[in-house]
């Protein structure tokens, strides 16, 4: 065929897409592009509180794990914009999350292989030609780019352009999810993701309940909390968790982000995973220690110069969700778990901190025969990432939690992942990539005694 052919398409750039190109950019001989169809880089918009920050280092940046000398890492973004002493005299680790979005744009804005306002609508293999075929639909005016030659500003907007590539890269990422009780299109309803986009109105209401824990939830009800006398809304927060838990951040629990503990992970039984990963939210479902003695402090400052309206409530969980007719108010009912009773709260505005989940692309649909799922539905991920049947085609970015553990989501853990997908890509290890990082052993099976090998002339019976 006549077309170009590119090494691989990236689809979706957040964080560890734009990581991916950003690695990728001085390797000479691989040819990529990145579509995505938001207009431009901006993570987690609706949730960029000013006092909110990153939860891993800023080593953790899209480059420096895989190359401390890459032109593109944080520290390098702080010493071009001038603050890099600033940073210095800070002495804190963990960025501003308004800053690591910064960083971001200031390195999206470096690289020439990305395609911002650009639908990938479809994704079909060409059988006869080894290549993948990439539907786009550019849904504003593209971004120009020199890899975007073929992207005329005179197209109309529902032309559809063909992209070919022979490989994939799918970082597209979890989608805000709400509980399944709850409609979506309510005015009342307000997914986490959403709530700076929402605030001004959230605080004119005279109830307000918060439902769900973690990092997100926790900076929402801090947030709520200075503005509680002012506004003089009864506030609410409700989690079914047994309690308000920190983020276990110990160092030898900072190992289990290693490649040592993901290949544990991955060779353990499925149910076995699915088991752990319920059990282990502490360890990248917490909240800052520091947050929560930030909002006890705040509780009580509070309460000695007013009487504020604050209900803090665990262990419960979200039966109902409706509004009766003729009322604005919402009804909220739930269980308590460990006294097995119900209770109900009427609330003028709810927010769902209920995080995110995978839901497979729709464009995926043609080549789904070419994939490989496991018993529940989802994605079964090789160990190199990879979801297609040869495992070495089409692999994926932050959609492997069920197989690779509770690093699949982790900043820190983004340019190992990156590397490996670049050898996979190239056929050669172009960063190194470690192997063993931790002081712990996570596969027993290391110290197991070794199987008495038997000659034809004896049987284990004999030996015995």
């Amino acid at each position: 065929m006549k077309e170009r052919v590119y090494d691989f398409i990236g689809v979706g750039i957040g964080p560890f897409n734009l990581g991916l190109a950003a690695l990728v950019q001085p390797i000479n001989n691989i040819d990529c592009l990145f579509f995505d169809n938001n207009s431009e880089f901006n993570w987690h918009s609706g949730m960029m509180l000013e006092s909110a920050h990153l939860q891993t280092p800023f080593l953790a940046d899209l480059v420096t794990l895989a190359d401390p000398t890459h032109p593109l890492s944080f520290l390098n973004y702080a010493k071009q914009n001038g603050h890099l002493y600033s940073f210095y005299i800070r002495e804190d680790f963990y960025l501003m999350r308004k800053e690591f979005n910064q960083y971001c744009q200031w390195v999206a804005n470096q690289l020439d292989s990305l395609a911002f306002n650009s639908e990938v609508q479809s994704i079909e293999y060409l059988e006869h030609e080894d290549c993948f075929c990439v539907t786009v639909k550019r849904v504003k005016q593209a971004i120009s780019s020199s890899q975007l030659s073929d992207y005329s500003t005179n197209d109309s907007e529902s032309e559809p352009h063909y992209y070919y590539c022979r490989k994939l890269v799918l970082g597209s990422g979890p989608v805000p999810s709400l509980p399944k009780v709850c409609r979506a299109d309510s005015n009342n309803i307000i997914h986490s993701s959403n709530y700076l986009h929402h605030v001004e109105r959230i605080k004119k209401n005279k109830s307000i309940t918060l439902v769900g824990s973690g990092q997100s939830a926790a900076e929402i009800f801090y947030d709520l909390l200075q503005d509680i006398d002012s506004h003089g809304y009864e506030l609410n927060w409700v989690t079914r968790s047994p309690r308000f838990f920190p983020l276990e951040y110990t160092k030898l629990t900072l190992e289990m982000t290693s490649p040592e503990y993901i290949d544990y992970f991955h060779q353990l039984p499925s149910g076995k995973r699915d088991q752990l990963m319920r059990e282990q939210k502490q360890l990248f479902k917490g909240i800052n220690t520091c947050l929560i003695n930030d909002i006890f402090d705040l509780l009580y400052v509070k309460r000695l110069s007013d009487d504020i309206q604050v209900n803090m409530i665990t262990n419960s969980e979200l039966t109902e969700c409706y509004t009766k007719p003729g009322e604005q108010k919402l009804h909220l009912s739930f269980h308590q778990t460990e006294q097995e009773c119900d209770f109900e709260f009427e609330t003028h505005m709810a927010i769902f901190a209920s995080g995110y989940q995978y839901q497979q692309p729709s464009y995926l649909t043609p080549v789904n025969r070419w994939l490989c799922f496991d018993e529940k539905g989802r994605f079964n991920v090789a160990r190199n990432y990879s979801i297609d049947k040869s495992a070495s085609r089409i692999f994926v970015q932050n959609a492997e939690i069920h197989t690779h553990g509770f690093v699949a989501p982790d900043l820190g853990m983004a340019c190992y992942r990156n590397s490996c997908l670049i050898r996979e890509i190239c056929g050669e290890e172009v960063y190194p990539i470690e192997q063993r990082i931790a002081f712990q052993n996570f596969d027993a099976r290391n110290f197991a005694p070794a199987k008495r090998q038997f000659t034809d002339h004896q049987s284990a019976e004999a030996v015995a």
